[in-house]
């Protein structure tokens, strides 16, 4: 059986994706910090097998660690590996921004890639057109007011897709970079530190993207013919323009 690596899949996105992955026939490894959601999850997905761990991208060492420990069945059979852990933490001018801020979103969005990535590709080479699919944002294709740390973050990732897919091209490993726009999950209320009101106004007054939408892209990526490589999808509401312009009714 083919197996898919899903970080950050105890909610939003990575739980979406884990669905229609599942869905599509993959076996599932499922990381993220909060085990406890992983278990809950899990035992909602039963059409085929489901591995959890729990998971810290920031540490290299827990990452190389929970790869290495992966059954040598499940290790044998990884063809896709979606970066989908990250997060915003903070809005507002860099002047006023807060160190431990930026460091936990250079820490997630940028380090935490690399080293899952590193960790995972040797498992990746086993396997041609096998597939690594980074979960970006609009955020790295064009800078907002308020953005700049986590803007400057996801703007890494694009290029680091970008190199992975240079890096990558003779293994016949499939490198694709998936931007959304503004997406109704636990984002805003990460971004703004629990605060629920404000989390929710930022979604106010349009049909934002929802978990589904983006698990739904990186099910119509995954199941392109051999021969057939998405690198770059930008995705958002019918409402919004850019990074920062939108028609609220």
């Amino acid at each position: 059986m083919k197996y898919a690596i899903i970080t950050g899949a105890s909610s939003g996105f990575g739980a979406a994706t884990a669905q229609e992955l599942q869905n599509m026939g993959y076996g599932l490894v499922l990381l993220a910090r909060r085990v406890d959601r992983l278990e809950t999850l899990q035992k909602t997905l039963t059409t085929t097998p489901v591995y959890i761990a729990a998971l810290d991208v920031c540490s290299q060492t827990h990452v190389q660690a929970v790869i290495a420990a992966l059954p040598k069945e499940i290790a044998a059979n990884i063809f896709i590996l979606v970066n989908n852990a990250g997060l915003a933490v903070g809005r507002g001018p860099l002047d006023t921004g807060l160190s431990e801020d930026w460091n936990r979103m250079i820490d997630t969005n940028v380090k935490g890639l690399l080293y899952v990535s590193q960790a995972v590709i040797p498992l990746l080479k086993k396997h041609p057109n096998s597939h690594l699919i980074n979960i970006s944002s609009i955020a790295g294709k064009e800078v907002y007011a308020g953005g700049n740390v986590y803007c400057a973050s996801k703007h890494a990732v694009d290029a680091l897709s970008k190199a992975l897919r240079i890096d990558l091209l003779a293994h016949e490993i499939k490198v694709s970079n998936i931007a959304p726009g503004a997406a109704e999950t636990e984002f805003s209320l990460v971004r703004f530190k629990g605060d629920a009101r404000t989390a929710q106004s930022v979604y106010e007054g349009f049909a934002a993207l929802q978990a589904a939408d983006i698990a739904q892209t990186v099910a119509f990526i995954v199941s392109r013919p051999a021969h057939v490589s998405i690198a770059d999808i930008t995705i958002m509401p019918s409402a919004q323009a850019n990074g920062s312009l939108f028609h609220k009714k």
